[in-house]
């Protein structure tokens, strides 16, 4: 404990006086210097700005730039996201062509002239790859009709942020602003044809994210649907600007574009719902399949089961479940450790949910969010099948994951089966918690099976199972314990347990981004000493 408690200690000091250096460095002539060697290159292909709908959310309606209070538009008294959202330029996309150039140029001028050198907030790695795309794409306004002065003042410091991102680029752990990161050092390099410096830098970094953090079947090592999504429009728009700008898609390119496609169509086409599985949250994937027809992108995938997702349906029933191991810590920061956690879908509405995820690590309910008892699966003395710790970015990551020791999936017209097992529970408890979900399409039924094979065949262990409800749904219990009604709009179904009392407690949703709200979920709960112990139950449609 000693050595463990000194390393931690040195780790952190370590960490400190090198976060201390390199904000010395950051803000030295030095460093000054380095990133203001730029090039004499002309900005010649000018992106469109529909290229990025993926990304931006565009108002209906539109701003002219003299509906903003310009002198006061820098002000210093404003919370940090709204200062964001200011640094980073994406507020352009919403302003009206008609608008001034000249205006928009002189706010564009102000940025410069105070933020020329580096400083730690405006030139945040996120914020920086974010403006340069904004400035790139919003030319119309920002670059079109200026004068030469502003012109070569435009393009130095479009460079000079470019050079701050290669600078940085793998200093960030962030894999989200990794790949922002990329994009806007790629799109520096088409838009300059400069295509040793920024261009073939940016598409080697692509490679690196691609070996990194995506596996060979095309899916975020992470598991994270949500970052599969992230991942697929950054990788469309980067091939989109090469279209546009009369340059060859890379190969690999293409290639990550087909398979994380095919993902996104095994994980959402094919289902038409957001599952909340593991950082996900209830998005707005129709805009984006919108947007996927409207440039020709088409994704098939025909499989039951994808990283460690298994997904059977027909016209009326979705079953989804989680059947995958754990990630490793460094790509785990969204893990949630619902493993066994199931979500039904019948007739395009929830029946059994997942709890979501609160995506904002500073608040307290992140952590919440990740825990067992919030997904619709077993927990064991109130703990979670993974354990989190905090790392030095404040992210909660996984310290002791979990591995499948056995998974196994029928599909046929009258009969479905998912089963698996992990040991989540076994270093601390002995317990290997194994699942069994059939279904029987002509009868409307699902039996559960939630075994506990236990070491310790002495000890008492309490477990707890959980099967969470959409915030919609209402419930009702029956007098003997043993059945419980759920009414979803036109649908009623019975949740029943013969040989467990089981009860209704009230829990929080997540599955709106970064909100929530009270919903309900069934639990059934009791003690073993047994070596194998079988809890059965049912769902039936009424």
């Amino acid at each position: 404990m000693v050595n463990t408690n000194y390393f931690s200690i040195f780790s952190t000091l370590y960490y400190n006086i090198k976060n201390s250096y390199k904000k010395f460095y950051w803000n030295s002539n030095l460093y000054n210097k380095k990133i203001s060697k730029t090039f004499n290159n002309q900005f010649r292909y000018k992106p469109s700005a529909y290229l990025l709908s993926s990304i931006i959310k565009y108002q209906k309606k539109k701003y002219k730039i003299e509906d903003f209070a310009i002198e006061t538009i820098w002000q210093n008294n404003i919370n940090l996201k709204d200062y964001e959202k200011l640094n980073n330029f994406f507020w352009f996309f919403s302003l009206d062509l008609k608008s001034s150039k000249k205006t928009t140029q002189s706010i564009i001028t102000n940025w410069i002239n105070n933020n020329d050198r580096y400083n730690s907030k405006s030139w945040d790695f996120d914020i920086t790859a974010k403006r340069i795309i904004s400035w790139l794409s919003t030319h119309q306004l920002s670059y079109e009709d200026a004068s030469q002065e502003y012109r070569l003042k435009f393009d130095h410091i479009i460079q000079k942020q470019a050079n701050h991102l290669l600078n940085e680029i793998n200093n960030s752990d962030e894999v989200e602003n990794k790949m922002i990161g990329c994009a806007a050092i790629i799109l520096t390099g088409l838009c300059y044809h400069d295509e040793k410096n920024y261009l073939s830098s940016g598409l080697g970094l692509l490679k690196k994210i691609i070996k990194s953090t995506i596996d060979n079947q095309g899916f975020p090592k992470s598991r994270s649907i949500n970052q599969l999504n992230f991942y697929l429009k950054y990788f469309i728009i980067i091939r989109e600007w090469f279209k546009e700008s009369q340059n060859l898609v890379p190969e690999y390119i293409d290639e990550t574009i087909y398979y994380l496609g095919s993902n996104y169509a095994f994980v959402w086409k094919n289902i038409g719902h957001d599952i909340l599985f593991n950082g996900n949250y209830v998005s707005n994937n129709n805009e984006f399949d919108q947007y996927l027809k409207r440039f020709g992108y088409k994704f098939k995938n025909e499989n039951k089961e994808l990283a460690g997702y298994a997904v059977l349906k027909n016209k009326k029933i979705i079953l989804a479940m989680d059947i995958g191991s754990s990630p490793i810590k460094n790509q785990s920061k969204d893990y949630q450790s619902g493993v066994l956690s199931f979500e039904i879908i019948s007739n395009g509405q929830k029946l059994i949910s997942n709890s979501g995820y609160y995506s904002d690590k500073k608040s307290k309910l992140n952590k919440l969010s990740k825990s067992s008892a919030l997904q619709s699966t077993l927990t064991i003395e109130d703990y979670s099948s993974c354990s989190f710790k905090k790392n030095k970015d404040e992210d909660y990551i996984v310290s002791k994951g979990l591995k499948i020791t056995k998974k196994n999936i029928i599909l046929e017209d009258n009969y479905w089966k998912i089963s698996s097992a992990h040991d989540g529970y076994f270093q601390k408890f002995g317990i290997i918690h194994e699942r069994e979900i059939e279904f029987y399409p002509e009868q409307l039924k699902f039996i559960g099976l939630d075994k506990i094979l236990n070491k310790n065949i002495n000890k008492n262990i309490k477990f707890d199972i959980r099967f969470h409800l959409d915030p919609n749904s209402k419930v009702m219990k029956t007098q003997d314990n043993k059945s419980i009604f759920i009414e979803l709009e036109d649908q009623g179904w019975k949740f029943s347990c013969n040989n467990y009392d089981i009860n209704i407690d009230n829990g929080l949703y997540f599955g709106n981004k970064n909100s929530y709200k009270e919903n309900q979920n069934i639990f059934i709960s009791g003690m073993t000493d047994k070596k194998d112990h079988t809890i059965k139950w049912e769902i039936t449609k009424l």
